[in-house]
């Protein structure tokens, strides 16, 4: 028995040196790993249209498709949009910070579009501004007995240390995976969306059906975003460049539907903006929209860098639709044009995070750049760069394509972790100098923390290692 003891305590203690190694090995950027986890529940089709998932409100004209976003460049205002089926109703936004009690108004707009022989139903779009930080508003919408109210809660005030929990989601669509993953993400404590694109996957249908397929979707959303900001970007799947219907401007029904603060961050198109909130600066870019040298969204982010201070909002998140990284067969390269673009940039700012879609699965990288890339003598490959950003691929939603597992072997070095799976992720900011980030699995209907990381922030942890070192020349100094 007591050989048996011993053997077991070294076994134990091989086991942990092992453990130890390899997550330094990890730590350090030199491996990677590759999940092998296979999704078995739930093939990839939408849900069908008389789901209680899609159900429409009751009541004649009732508001429906309700869905908020910030309105303003600092969290104190609010985009409220939502749809009215039968006729325009009212403009009118009723509000207060007492549930019953709406000492406030606010009056908005309301528009429509058709798409083929659709006729969408009234668009309404309200900002709602002058708001104080860190306060619960309800909000009522609608007339009569067909009246609807919600709520929802303004950020902290801008402050380098205010903690806030954003959720990730990317190509989400109207699945039954889709719903697992909505579902797990309202119990996540997220409090605000980053969504990297594809929305409804309306597109995949044709005639009438595109435009009822929003709407459908629009009602799916609604249980979270009615309540808490999404920050939308457009993904390919909302072009909808269509011309066998004779639907030939692009982002037609986005555009319509999902209104943004461009104009706050100085933006001149509803699809590339910034917002600022709690301790994070967020910058939406367009990967469908022209990004070369002088066109409009080149210039507009050149100045918007400029505008990031990292004393006030830390943490500076860029939100894209097309990875820049991705070791996966399906879509891999598309993003090295915009790498070929923005990546100095990236580099130079010392952006903390970049989320895209895109690619039907998960996969996190190192903090590696290809900037020194040159045709003839330059680095031909990414390599470990301190400043770059880390690169998430979440374009793991739910949608009716499915997932792609088509991952290269051997895993690239930049690549840290990688999975073919739906899920969405969390980035839970605590300070100026620290955020929890777990990417969670829809493990076949349960959710699962799959990939945790804690993460420095870029600006911080330079300038604390540039204080220590002058420190300790003090020091040494004679």
């Amino acid at each position: 028995m007591l050989l048996a003891s011993r053997l077991l305590r070294l076994q134990l203690f091989r086991f942990v040196i092992i453990l130890v190694l390899v997550s330094s090995y990890v730590e350090n950027g030199n491996a990677g790993l590759t999940s092998t986890f296979v999704r078995t529940q739930w093939p990839a089709a939408d849900i069908p249209l008389d789901n209680e998932v899609f159900a429409i409100p009751k009541g004649y004209n009732a508001p429906q498709q309700v869905h908020i976003i910030q309105g303003d460049y600092d969290g104190k205002a609010v985009i409220i949009s939502w749809v009215t089926p039968d006729e325009p109703g009212s403009n009118t936004v009723k509000y207060g910070t007492s549930e019953n009690s709406y000492d406030f108004s606010a009056e908005g707009t309301v528009t429509n579009y058709t798409f083929y022989k659709y006729k969408s139903g009234y668009i309404h779009h309200c900002l709602v501004d002058g708001l104080e930080y860190d306060s619960k508003y309800y909000y009522k919408i609608g007339e009569g007995d067909s009246s609807r109210v919600f709520w929802f809660q303004t950020p902290p005030e801008i402050d380098p240390d205010a903690s806030y929990t954003f959720g990730i989601i990317g190509d989400l669509g109207q699945t039954y995976n889709s719903l697992s993953t909505l579902e797990h993400y309202m119990k996540s404590g997220g409090q605000s969306v980053l969504f990297a694109g594809d929305l409804s996957y309306a597109d995949r249908y044709q005639y009438d059906d595109v435009g009822i397929r929003w709407d459908s979707w629009g009602r799916f959303v609604e249980q979270s975003a009615a309540y808490q900001p999404w920050i939308w970007s457009a993904g390919n799947h909302e072009i909808e460049y269509m011309p066998e219907m004779e639907e030939l401007i692009p982002f037609k029904s986005f555009l319509h539907r999902f209104a943004t603060p461009h104009t706050a961050s100085k933006s001149t198109n509803p699809l590339w903006y910034a917002i600022r909130r709690a301790s994070a600066h967020i910058i939406v870019l367009s990967s469908y929209s022209p990004f070369v040298k002088y066109t409009p969204q080149w210039m507009w982010l050149r100045e918007e860098l400029k505008r990031v201070n990292r004393e006030k909002t830390p943490w500076l998140i860029v939100v894209m639709h097309v990875p820049i990284y991705n070791s996966n067969a399906a879509h891999y390269m598309e993003g090295e044009s915009m790498r070929a673009v923005f990546e100095s940039w990236f580099v130079r700012s010392k952006v903390d995070f970049i989320f895209a879609g895109h690619v039907h699965a998960y996969e996190r990288s190192y903090r590696i750049s290809n900037i020194h890339y040159n045709v003839t003598t330059g680095d031909r490959y990414p390599v470990p760069d301190k400043s770059a950003p880390v690169y998430l691929t979440v374009g793991d939603g739910g949608n009716q394509e499915g997932l792609v597992a088509r991952f290269f072997d051997p895993q690239p070095d930049y690549s840290a972790f990688r999975e073919a799976s739906y899920g969405h992720s969390t980035l839970e900011i605590r300070n100026r100098t620290h955020a929890f980030y777990q990417w969670n699995r829809n493990d076949d209907g349960k959710p699962e923390t799959t990939d945790s990381v804690i993460f420095h922030n870029q600006y911080w942890a330079s300038n604390l290692h540039r204080r220590r070192h002058l420190k300790a020349r003090e020091h040494t100094s004679y």
